[in-house]
This record gives structure tokens, sequence and C-alpha cells, in this order.
């Protein structure tokens, strides 16, 4: 868990409603036999982000009659603004860039960067069916930039990503492909149930639904139930439930991240994991907005309101949110060149264009206008650019940077600099699942019929996620997750 300096006080009645946000919804609980069933499918699952599209055309794929339920009134889920960036061993293009890798190093750096926390054989898993399920996206009409580069926080240069800005290329491509497959997407229908057998026992057979008009449905999964749901990052009162010091903090998340399945799952004995790892990723110091700027690491450097640098860039996203959260004013700047402004990919590039309207981008000419503009001390920026770019010449940074990441100098101007601070991000923690990505239970067994895939689960991730392992963790588990509720 990100350390944050300060801790914040709050009333009794915010304590309070902290407790009561994930404790299980008073609904009206139909008994499992006297059901009425609106609708029958194979396959029901819930949310339609990354992880939920992917089950869905994956259980399609495996013959199964399946829904998608969205309890929101667009689809794409925190997928729709992510970053896009998808980690995944890819011999062909890491070899153009002289890039060793293995699934082998990628299970290794996720597990340690977790503090190994996470489950070694899901993380396993994850890592060996990454690949697997990139060449899968570009099957089902995901269009893919050529290359691969280092996300920020990512650790090794194997991050890819859409020719489409945000998460756009994935949720385009697979909304088609749930279409061709004749999988209905149904919009504003929350789940606030799981039905099972037995409230302790038996299979999931289906799941409660609420209609935006306040009328309740009920539909059947014969073969199961795929909770792809999202996290819990933009509930301020779930995260204080778990960590009390993130209450007030913005966050990078749609508003419908808000955790809503998780209880409903514990209602039925799902095991919950890591709920109090939550990671926290700069964002623009105005709203906490995703605002680009950090990625590709190898272009960019990071200097505190007194123009010095703080931090090797390309460490661990809770080290770096640490660095940041512990500089004057926990305000810092992200600063690139002209070519590293170009090497932002399109997603980032549009958000931070967007970031002028609102004061938190910046550009100038040369390093003395930027720094007026930033309100830091010229002499000090120079002096950190001058640094930095010796030690892109030397291959050795005196704030410990990888020589991996000392690849691109800061000289060409016109510079560019984004005004950043740190915002809620990702829960890492959520119900249990093992490498089959079936959702456990309280006595370490799997719950049948219920499976799990994107941020709703925990177990992948441990204390801190590596970036760019997300997007590749919600399609490679999502699409699991849909063939194994298809096979049952």
């Amino acid at each position: 868990m990100t350390i944050i300096t300060k801790r914040r006080s709050f009333l009794t009645g915010s304590i309070a409603a902290s407790a009561a946000a994930l404790l299980p919804l008073t609904v009206k609980a139909e008994a499992a036999d006297k059901i009425q069933w609106s609708k029958t499918y194979d396959v029901v699952v819930v949310g339609s982000g990354g992880a939920g599209l992917s089950a869905g055309v994956a259980a399609a794929q495996n013959g199964a009659s399946t829904v998608i339920l969205e309890k929101m009134d667009i689809v794409g889920g925190n997928t729709r603004i992510t970053g896009g960036a998808f980690n995944a061993v890819d011999p062909v293009e890491q070899e153009k860039k002289g890039i060793k890798d293995s699934v082998e190093l990628h299970a290794e750096q996720t597990l340690k960067a977790g503090d190994y926390r996470g489950n070694p054989e899901l993380v396993r898993e994850f890592t060996k069916r990454a690949p697997e399920a990139l060449q899968w996206l570009k099957d089902c009409g995901v269009v893919f930039l050529p290359g691969v580069y280092q996300v920020y926080g990512g650790l090794h240069p194997r991050a890819h990503s859409s020719t489409k800005p945000f998460g756009l290329g994935y949720i385009e491509a697979l909304e088609n492909k749930c279409k061709e497959l004749n999988v209905p997407i149904l919009l504003n229908m929350k789940v606030v149930r799981l039905v099972r057998e037995g409230n302790l026992s038996g299979r999931v057979i289906g799941v409660e639904v609420q209609t935006k008009r306040g009328r309740t449905q009920y539909i059947r999964a014969l073969k199961g139930v795929v909770l792809a749901s999202g996290g819990f990052s933009a509930n301020p009162q779930a995260r204080a439930l778990h960590d009390p010091r993130l209450f007030d903090l913005p966050t990078t998340n749609h508003k419908g991240a808000t955790g809503d399945l998780i209880a409903p799952a514990q209602d039925i004995s799902a095991e919950v994991v890591g709920m109090d790892y939550i990671q926290l990723l700069p964002g623009g110091a105005t709203t906490g907005r995703f605002i680009g700027m950090v990625s590709p690491v190898e272009s960019v450097i990071f200097v505190n309101k007194n123009g010095d640098r703080f931090v090797a860039e390309d460490k661990r996203r809770d080290v770096i949110a640490d660095a940041i959260l512990g500089s004057p004013t926990k305000v810092v700047f992200g600063i690139r060149d002209a070519d590293g402004y170009t090497a932002m990919n399109k997603g980032a590039t549009k958000a931070f264009n967007g970031a002028f309207e609102i004061g938190d981008a910046f550009k100038a000419d040369t390093l003395d206008e930027l720094a007026a503009k930033l309100q830091i001390p010229a002499e000090n920026l120079k002096k950190a650019v001058e640094t930095y770019n010796k030690a892109v010449d030397e291959k050795k940074d005196p704030l410990g940077r990888d020589p991996k990441m000392l690849i691109h100098k800061i000289e060409k101007g016109p510079f560019y600099a984004g005004r950043l601070t740190m915002a809620v991000h990702h829960t890492m923690g959520g119900v249990a699942i093992n490498s089959h990505a079936q959702v456990m239970d309280r006595r370490g067994q799997p719950i049948p019929g219920l499976y799990a895939a994107g941020e709703v689960s925990g177990g992948v991730h441990g204390t801190n996620r590596v970036g760019g392992n997300a997007v590749a963790e919600i399609f490679t588990i999502g699409k699991m997750a849909g063939e194994n509720a298809a096979k049952n």
C-alpha cells in the first residue's frame, strides 16, 4: 500500500458512511426455487469494460448463448478511458529493439513488484497467456501500433498500444465482435444480487437486476455468471473503509467504478483479498484526471517545485507515489522535449492537449520560458535537465534510473510540462479467484458457476500493480473467464 504522509481526519458521520459502503445491500431476496426468470442464457456477464467484453466474446466463441449487463448508460467502463498499455512478451517486436524478455521474467517482476502478495499460480497463468490474448485481440479487430515501450511503472519495455486513443481501440473492436456473435449488451441494468441455489451452497444460477426505472428482473445463467464489474476507486466511502487516508483524494476512474458487486459476492460466501492495496497515479493537479505525460518513461523526467529531479522515473508506482507525496506541495511537473511529446501515444497526447485548457499542461520554446510558466527556478530546471542528459551519455543516473531507460535526451524545443499530483487509480483487491478465473469461497473452494475478471477480482497484483498489467489482465483473464464459464 502506498504510504501517504499526512493522515486525514473525518467527522464521525463520514466514518460511519465508510463502514456502510461495502456492507451487503438490503435487497428483498426471493428464494432461488421460487424465482420467475425474465430471461435465460448460458452465460451472464456483469460489466462491459475490457474484462466483460472479453468474457462475453470468448463465451460466445465457445458456443454459449451470452448476455452482457451494464449498469451505466455507455459501454466500456474504465477501459474506455484507460491509457491503453498492454503488457505482453512479444519476441518479434522486442527483438527489433534488442530487448530480452520472457514470460518467466514478466511473472517474476509482477510478483516482486507486488511484494510477493499476488497469487503465484494466478500470476504465472496470466503472464503465460497474455501473448495469446494479445493475438486474440488482433484477431478480434484491434489494430496495434508497431513496437513496444515501457509504460510508467511498467518496469520493462513490453507494452503495446492500439492505434486509437485511450482504450477505444479495444472497446470498439470487441463491441463490434459482440454484434457479430449476437451477444446483447444491455445498458442501465444494475445487478444487485447473485442468486445461488442455497445462500452459501450450490451453484450460482443467475442474477437479480434493477432497471433504470426501478423494476426488478431475474436473469438466469445455465452455465455461469462472470463478474467483470470493476473496482472501487471512485467510491470514497469504500476506499476509506479499507484505508481512511484515501477519503478525499481525486480519482482517475469513471464515476461508475464503485465496487458494487463485491459485497453481493461476499453475501454468497466469496472470499476477498488485498482490499487495502490501493494504487495512486499522477494525474492533473486540478482534477486528478489522466493527462498523459508520464509514458513512455524513456522520454520524461519529474521535477518538484524547486526545479529539482527527486526520483528515478522508472521505479515502481508506489515508490514514485511516495516521492511525489513527500515533495513540496505534493505537486510536481513532468518534463518532455519535442521528441518526447511526439513519443506519447494518441490517448496520452489527446489527454495532455486537453489539459492546456485547465492549466495543467504547458508549452514553451525554451527551458527558461517553461520555468517561468511553471513558477519554478529556471537555473534549477536547466541544471536538472543538464544532469539528466549527462546521465544519458554516461548510462549512469545519480538517482538510479535503469540504463535501458537512459536513451532519450531532453534537448529539442519546444518543451512541454504537465502539472501532476496523486490520484486514486486502481484497487488491487477484490474477490479471490484461482488460475481458472473461478471465484473462491471462504474455505478456499471454487463457487460453482461463478467467475470473475478485471478489477472486481484480486490476487494478481499484490501490493503494487505494474504499469501495463491491468489492461493485459482484463483481456487475458476476461477471455479465460468467458471460455471456462462456457465450457463449465
